[in-house]
């Protein structure tokens, strides 16, 4: 298949809009062609007059591990042009940037969960450029958890930068396809365009949404496989927890523990509580040690979420439910267990982080409820989903 940054380099007539102009692009150390060149090299090899770039969150060049870790602005050492940081002093273009280009160009690598926030970088420069009176085009790539969808949808009010509109946790779309829908969320008059991508296929084994003749780079450094991006939709709800999530580990986002836990007892009471929602993978018991971030140098009982092989299942696997499902168990097993960090995580002052993530307090309640019950849950997750589902219809285009 061909991503939308493979055919725009092969298709001159795909170009041709842009000859003339100034073009910018958004792009991060996954911005890469089928051959694993840069976009940047390849676009300005084939004639494309690039005048700035812009990185998301963790930088042009992905160095920056953590949250909250700023990049700055600098220029670029090979072609000499500026390079604006969209997680830095500012978190949408200035007017001085926008100033330098006619065109943008974002090709960013998504992982299909709306608190991975080049959704709302991307959200933030469709706004600048209608604003501003610039085009976007979208160089599509695939959402690589492909297209079920799951979560809460986020509540009016409970917008962020993990939260960037009304739409749940694993939203099934590509940003091309995001793009659009935030035209008509918003309301914007702005010159759009999608390069689409060929051949993608979002519910073809094995891949399911990847496809698997395709490299895999980091698009943030803890995002190191397909696997990682399958459970992410739930394991992100990691950061707003006092439970490590595997940072400072070779399996980040693909686990969970912490010292003072006995893993295989949250396993039975997540059996117990809700059998059906560990269906579609594997949790198995492990042990680990972070080198960095939370319960640094400290060894943790904790769980690990497999999601390959022959105990796959893609239409049955529920991240999302299955790390609320090992919190209910968590507080069962331990009431005055300190599940929740309280922090501004991600700039939101004066809000549980668990919140932040979730768009709303829907899931750490039910969580501390006492008296309920997966079916709970379950109801409104439903309801939210169903909605979602009807409303994302229009901007399918694949």
């Amino acid at each position: 298949m061909n991503f939308g940054i493979d055919r725009l380099l092969a298709d001159p007539a795909l170009r041709k809009p842009l000859e003339g102009k100034r073009i910018a692009l958004l792009a991060h150390p996954a911005s890469v062609t089928a051959d694993l060149t840069h976009a940047i090299d390849a676009l300005v090899a084939v004639g494309v007059n690039v005048t700035a770039m812009f990185g998301p969150q963790h930088g042009v060049r992905g160095d920056l591990q953590d949250n909250m870790m700023e990049s700055p602005d600098f220029t670029d050492p090979t072609y000499g042009m500026p390079v604006f940081s969209l997680y830095g002093e500012v978190r949408r273009p200035t007017a001085e940037s926008m100033d330098l280009f006619d065109v943008l160009l974002v090709d960013l690598q998504d992982l299909g969960t709306r608190i991975y926030t080049f959704i709302t970088t991307l959200r933030y420069v469709l706004e600048a450029a209608a604003e501003h009176r610039k085009a976007v085009w979208v160089l599509d790539r695939p959402n690589p958890v492909g297209r079920p969808i799951e979560g809460l949808t986020l509540l009016p009010g409970w917008e962020s930068f993990v939260g960037a509109g009304p739409m749940p946790m694993r939203h099934g779309l590509t940003m091309g396809e995001l793009g659009h829908w935030f035209v008509d969320l918003l309301k914007l008059d702005v010159d759009y365009q999608v390069v689409a991508m060929e051949g993608w296929q979002p519910d073809a084994a094995p891949g399911f949404g990847w496809p698997v003749d395709r490299t895999w780079i980091n698009p943030s450094p803890n995002a190191p496989n397909v696997m990682m991006a399958r459970a992410y939709p739930g394991t992100v709800m990691l950061e707003g927890t006092s439970l490590s999530e595997g940072r400072g580990t070779t399996r980040p986002l693909e686990l969970f523990g912490a010292p003072d836990i006995a893993a295989r007892a949250v396993i039975g009471e997540m059996r117990r509580l809700a059998p059906e929602w560990l269906e579609g993978c594997r949790l198995r018991e492990i042990w680990f040690e972070p080198t960095f971030h939370k319960h640094v140098h400290q060894l943790c009982n904790g769980v690990q979420i497999h999601c390959e092989g022959p105990s796959y299942d893609h239409a049955a696997f529920r991240p999302w439910r299955l790390q609320a499902l090992a919190f209910k168990a968590i507080r069962t097993l331990y009431p005055e267990y300190p599940l929740w960090r309280d922090f501004p995580y991600e700039y939101a002052f004066g809000k549980l982080p668990i919140d932040v993530i979730n768009g709303g307090p829907g899931l750490r309640e039910w969580v501390d409820d006492a008296a309920s019950c997966p079916g709970d849950l379950t109801a409104v997750t439903i309801a939210d989903e169903a909605a979602w589902a009807e409303r994302r219809q229009d901007f399918l285009r694949y």
